[in-house]
């Protein structure tokens, strides 16, 4: 098991640079998720660190060794593929088996790797079966315990659960966080589009846009403190609502003005040189309450969800501004073409200035 480090590190396809200044330290037992919109460039880094792209600028480090010109082979890592791909004409032993075998191991190291992988895997009843015979969910076990019995220092995951239906990827979801706790000090980087995996698998969350990183924290952090609107809207489901204002109140909690009529106090403080200042007063739909005092947003409700234990409220726009979504505990359907008002808890909103938040100023 290892540490690793990025610094400075970049990658460019000709004069396009698709990832710049790469920093990042990962320390042994933290299981890191890359996450980002389509294109960010979060596939591309984790294969970077697999050596199975090249690095264009800055340095890797593997257990403090500089890895920028070692063969994939030789940097002691191992990788779950979002496909299988496993060797059909082989058993789950025998496609367990097969690393092993290349790198010249003895019979009995070969049989104690895979009979361990096998128990943490809860694969041994199904040792002697083709992959045909596997369910979806047991043959990426497979893929996973065929990078176990190798023990390298670092587990790379590229979307393992992205072709498993709802149901196989809740339930391999779990196997993975339980398979995590049963290996404690390994190092893992797991890269995934569902923040819902991100949340519940990681030590920490990194966020990458633009070809850069946009913050780094667990999931905790990313959810109640993200610097920046990009990682506010990107953690939450549903997103996170901005609403453009107007500070007119400073101090040790600060006044907004809203656009759409509304005003809201924020457990933020200001000073007197930032009165007037534009923002983004951000709340999440599920931190947004039912009023019939002071309103952050009052609007005609266009589309409710009813989710069973919540319901969504989808408000009418109002001109150019971004739709508005309240995540209410319950069963609302009489709401749907009602106006509702709407409030919530100072210490809940989020105030953003040209996009990052007032509270990392």
């Amino acid at each position: 098991m290892a540490d690793l480090k990025l610094t400075n590190v970049e990658k460019a396809y000709g004069e396009v640079k698709v990832l710049k200044n790469i920093n990042l330290d990962i320390k042994q037992g933290e299981l890191i998720v890359f996450v980002g919109p389509s294109g960010c460039g979060k596939s591309t880094l984790l294969r970077m660190i697999a050596g199975l792209e090249r690095i264009t600028g800055g340095t890797l480090e593997i257990d403090k060794r500089v890895v920028n010109d070692v063969p994939p082979a030789q940097r002691g890592i191992a990788m779950v593929f979002q496909s299988y791909a496993l060797y059909p004409h082989m058993t789950v032993r025998q496609n367990m088996e097969f690393a092993l075998k290349i790198a010249k191991k003895s019979a009995a190291e070969i049989s104690a790797g895979v009979e361990k992988a096998a128990k943490i895997l809860q694969l041994t009843p199904y040792l002697d079966r083709l992959p045909k015979a596997l369910s979806g969910g047991q043959r990426q076990r497979v893929a996973i315990g065929r990078a176990i019995v190798r023990d390298p220092k670092v587990y790379l995951f590229d979307e393992p659960l992205s072709n498993l239906d709802a149901a196989l990827r809740v339930a391999t979801r779990l196997e993975i966080a339980q398979l995590k706790e049963k290996m404690p000090d390994s190092t893992m980087i797991y890269v995934t589009h569902d923040q819902v995996e991100a949340m519940t698998l990681a030590s920490r969350i990194v966020v990458l846009a633009g070809g850069g990183i946009s913050q780094v924290g667990t999931p905790m952090e990313l959810y109640e403190r993200p610097q920046n609107e990009f990682v506010a809207q990107f953690i939450g489901s549903p997103a996170m609502n901005l609403m453009p204002g107007e500070i007119v109140e400073t101090g040790a909690e600060t006044v907004v003005k809203l656009a759409n009529g509304g005003m809201a106090r924020a457990a933020i403080p200001t000073q007197v040189s930032d009165l007037g200042m534009k923002v983004n007063l951000g709340v999440r739909p599920e931190d947004m309450l039912e009023t019939t005092g002071d309103a952050v947003f009052t609007g005609k409700v266009e589309i409710t969800e009813a989710l069973g234990e919540v319901t969504l409220l989808y408000f009418a726009r109002v001109g150019d501004q971004a739709q508005v979504v309240a995540k209410l505990p319950g069963i609302h359907g009489d709401l749907r073409h009602r106006e509702v008002r709407l409030a919530a808890d100072p210490k809940k909103i989020h105030l953003f200035h040209q996009g990052k938040s007032l509270l990392y100023r």
